[in-house]
């Protein structure tokens, strides 16, 4: 019985055994499910931080690049505002500068260059003298072998060290005559650049003697400079030419303007963020054609405040400016230089003008310029005054080929025929003419009708056959013919030229004044006549005018093309 007993109770003992391990087992079998889970769940949770990450990568590379790209447009934008200040600025900033160069400033003063001899500069290095050699031992001295090998190798190496003194001395002596003969090269090179720079100086003084002086080659080339000196935005032309007539004191000036692609087509960029995309707005076309009409008014006002300030007084009565630009024509496919905007004005008048509180398009109608109706469609003026009437070649012919030239000669020519060629120069022109009684100085009055419609109209020509400037009295004499005669217009021509105070009284009358160079222009381009004015000696004007302005002689013109 307590057998059976202690077997039941092992059999029990061992049941809770098992059952205890059983429920072991199970809970490490839940404790590994709660593991899973767990490591599931991070696992979950990592991918979804992953996920996280890259979405916030993308928004911040989306808004990354959404601002690089509102900055691209921001600074688009910029540019565009810029251009279009600096466009409305072109008449202001030439206020801000004094156009006068100074003729010392052209100078180049001469600074002579340091003598650098180099590696010449360095001696040779000496030779050593070799250490002694040592003496021999007593014993040693008791054989003659021994002596005679010391008293061999002190032979040796003295000559050894002679020969390395000699050839350090020719090294030397080379060395310094290398030297001498450089140094001797770099004065005469630095004497040259002193010499030519001291003559560069000597024309630069002989340039300004002769610009103070008045003469027409200095002054042209004077005015060429001060155009070339004047700082555009990019994108404008710098092509110029001028010309100068010392008899009216008159400076010609042909420049070339912008075209209408320096102002900016568009308006503005716009960074559309659905589409990532840059939008464009165009500038209208009306305010292309405003900004454009400005800027040839605001060159034209700064070139004759450019030449008026650097001129001080000097030289300057009169500045006719003619404006063209070079384009395309659409219509013929041709390049076509149109004349836009052209205006003669004098140094006092231009004076009376505040330039940097002036509205540039209402300045020059006030100056009574001819302002082209619509620049940006290239519709041309009539020059006040053609520059090919003043080019130079009116003199190379005349002052070299002078006994040689057989062209007609108006001076030499009778009051009747001149009276005729004036006439029928004018019928060539499209009027018609009806010549009437010579006048007393010699001249011709001429009634002419211009029979166009709306601009025809009576013409009273009158001409003069003068050495002397024609004074303002006879300008005010036409002024007042036409006026008795009920003309529409009067033209004064002349062999010779006209003042600042003829021009000043023409200004924004019915009054055309044409002088020399005029005249000789006329003749060949619409007469096909070759002719040349050359006062013969002893010639007086038939009627003086004690108040014009200008000295004698032969018409003279100077002209200069740069860019």
């Amino acid at each position: 019985m307590a057998r059976r007993k202690g077997f039941l109770g092992t059999v029990a003992r061992i049941q809770r055994e098992m059952e205890k391990a059983e429920r072991a087992r199970q809970r490490a079998a839940r404790q590994v499910v709660r593991d899973q889970e767990k490591a599931l769940r991070a696992l979950k949770r990592a991918r979804q931080a992953k996920q996280r990450a890259a979405r916030e990568s993308e928004k911040e590379r989306r808004r990354l690049h959404q601002e690089a790209r509102a900055a691209e447009v921001e600074a688009m934008n910029a540019d565009i505002e810029a251009r279009l200040s600096d466009l409305s600025q072109v008449l202001q900033a030439t206020l801000e500068v004094d156009d006068h160069i100074d003729f010392e400033s052209l100078k180049v003063p001469f600074k002579p260059a340091p003598f650098s001899p180099g590696r010449l500069a360095k001696p040779a290095k000496r030779p050593h003298r070799p250490p002694e050699i040592p003496g021999l031992s007593f014993l040693k001295r008791l054989r003659k072998k021994n002596v005679e090998l010391r008293d061999r190798a002190i032979q040796e190496q003295q000559e050894a060290y002679r020969t390395e003194l000699e050839s350090y001395a020719r090294a030397e002596k080379q060395r310094t005559k290398s030297l001498d003969a450089s140094e001797r090269q770099h004065a005469e090179i630095q004497e040259g650049e002193r010499l030519r720079v001291e003559q560069a100086h000597a024309e630069i003084d002989q340039f300004r003697h002769d610009f103070e002086s008045g003469d027409p080659k200095a002054v042209v080339e004077y005015f060429g400079l001060v155009l070339q000196a004047s700082i555009y935005p990019d994108g404008f032309p710098r092509h110029s030419r001028v010309a100068f007539v010392p008899e009216s004191r008159q400076l010609v000036i042909e420049i070339e303007l912008p075209g209408l692609d320096v102002v900016p087509e568009l308006k503005k960029y716009k960074y559309v963020k659905a589409r990532d995309d840059i939008s464009e707005a165009a500038r209208s076309a009306a305010e292309i054609r405003r900004i454009y009409a400005d800027l040839i008014a605001q060159v034209t006002l700064r070139t004759i405040h450019e030449v008026f300030e650097a001129d001080r007084g000097r030289n300057l009565e009169t500045v006719v400016l003619n404006g063209i630009v070079e384009a395309i024509d659409p219509a013929t496919g041709r390049e076509v230089t149109p004349c836009l905007v052209s205006v003669r004005t004098t140094e006092p008048a231009f004076a009376e003008i505040d330039l940097s509180r002036v509205e540039p398009i209402a300045c020059l109608k006030a100056l009574n310029a001819s302002v082209s109706a619509k620049p940006a469609e290239l519709a041309p003026v009539r020059p006040v005054l053609e520059f090919s009437m003043v080019d130079n070649r009116f003199i190379e012919e005349t002052d070299v080929l002078s006994e040689l030239d057989q062209r007609i000669n108006l001076m030499e020519m009778t009051p009747t025929g001149f009276e005729g060629l004036i006439s029928n120069l004018f019928e060539r022109m499209g009027l018609e003419t009806r010549q009437t009684r010579p006048s007393r100085d010699g001249g011709v009055d001429c009634v002419a009708f211009d029979p166009r419609p709306i601009f025809g109209g009576k013409v009273v020509i009158q001409a003069k056959r003068y050495k002397n400037t024609v004074g303002v009295s006879a300008v005010r004499d036409l002024f007042g013919t036409v006026q008795n005669e009920g003309a529409s217009k009067g033209i004064l021509v002349t062999t010779s030229g006209y003042g600042k105070s003829s021009f000043e009284f023409a200004n924004g009358k019915p009054l055309e004044l044409l002088d020399g160079p005029n005249l000789l222009y006329l003749l060949a381009e619409h007469a096909g006549l070759e002719a040349k004015i050359e006062p013969p000696e002893g010639w007086r004007d038939p009627m003086p005018d004690l108040n014009a302005s200008g000295g004698e002689g032969r018409l003279r013109f100077r002209s200069r093309e740069s860019g």
